[in-house]
């Protein structure tokens, strides 16, 4: 996984847990579905590059 798609699905997934955790505290549950969402997103890109990482070393050996 490159540097920058590692740092933008760490970023997405931080993104989403400020807004999840402010979505709760201030009461607002679509803010905090939108900051699951972003969490998730975040998650599938990092799983995504990871996968194509993986990919590389098979067939690399």
């Amino acid at each position: 996984m490159s540097a920058s798609d590692k740092s933008q699905a760490r970023t997405e997934q931080a993104k989403g847990k400020i807004k999840e955790t402010a979505g709760h505290a201030v009461g607002n549950e679509e803010l905090e579905a939108e900051g699951r969402a972003d969490q998730a997103e975040g998650d599938m890109r990092q799983a995504k590059e990871k996968a194509k990482d993986a990919m590389k070393d098979v067939f690399k050996h």
